[in-house]
């Protein structure tokens, strides 16, 4: 028995039924981000003064990452296109860029996520705190390449207040607390963590589709063409909305 309405549009809706189940399946993703988005505004716009950190993340790499995703949302375009100008070798290119495109954006995204992993502050039991980036850590010494700081207010904007960074060697008996720049670290990290790693795992869904439309699923173009240019086209719709989804978080993330 035939499924109806894989190809054809529907009568009530005037599109074929995937789309119809993208479009409300994006309707949600809309409200997934819109709650994040929601609480990370809230929580910026009421935080105290000098306690929202500022040029924590590198704009440079971001900016690259925006244009490698808007990149991407041009090459799984013209995929689409190519399937449904029957130029099948042309579409196993456009996907096949597309994938590294993505697996380049991911890369870069693992980058930053290590480089605040292993970025420390160290509260000392004086009072002092040092903050900087990992070299070695053992039972009895810690070692950071950076800086110590007066106050935690400092860490909040590096660019305001700038320190030559050197390597300073520090004993675990003097430590009162250890801490990475992880989710667990701020408020705003928690929010950079959830927001930027679930993104990630949109972009690494959209990714697996894509692989299996590049390969094992590409066999349906031999029986099927039109059914499988459509699924091309509903994988484009989740693509272009996680594309959408990092326009708003570059600014938001980044410059704010």
């Amino acid at each position: 028995m035939d499924i109806p309405y894989t190809v054809q549009p529907r009568p009530d809706t005037g599109v074929y039924n995937a789309k119809v189940g993208m479009w409300l399946f994006l309707a949600s993703e809309v409200m997934l981000f819109g709650g994040l988005f929601s609480a990370y505004i809230l929580l910026r716009v009421s935080a105290p003064p000098d306690t929202w950190p500022q040029g924590w993340l590198s704009v440079p790499l971001g900016t690259l990452n925006t244009l490698i995703l808007a990149l991407s949302a041009i090459t799984t375009l013209m995929a689409w296109a190519a399937c449904k100008a029957r130029m099948f070798d042309r579409y196993k290119v456009y996907q096949g860029v597309t994938l590294l495109l993505a697996l380049v954006f991911l890369s870069i995204k693992a980058y930053e996520y290590r480089d605040k992993l292993t970025h420390y502050t160290v509260t000392l039991k004086d009072g002092r705190i040092a903050d900087g980036h990992l070299v070695s850590r053992d039972d009895t010494t810690v070692v950071l390449d950076g800086q110590f700081v007066e106050s935690r207010a400092h860490l909040m904007n590096p660019k305001r207040h700038p320190a030559k960074h050197e390597e300073i060697r520090i004993s675990m008996d003097e430590v009162k607390r250890l801490q990475n720049y992880g989710p667990a670290y701020n408020t705003f990290t928690a929010l950079y963590f959830t927001m930027s790693g679930l993104h990630a795992l949109h972009i690494l869904g959209g990714m697996l589709v894509f692989a299996y439309l590049w390969g094992p699923g590409s066999r349906m173009w031999k029986t099927d063409p039109a059914r499988f240019t459509n699924r091309v086209e509903i994988a484009g719709l989740f693509w272009h909305f996680v594309d959408l989804v990092w326009i708003f978080l570059f600014p938001v993330l980044y410059l704010t």
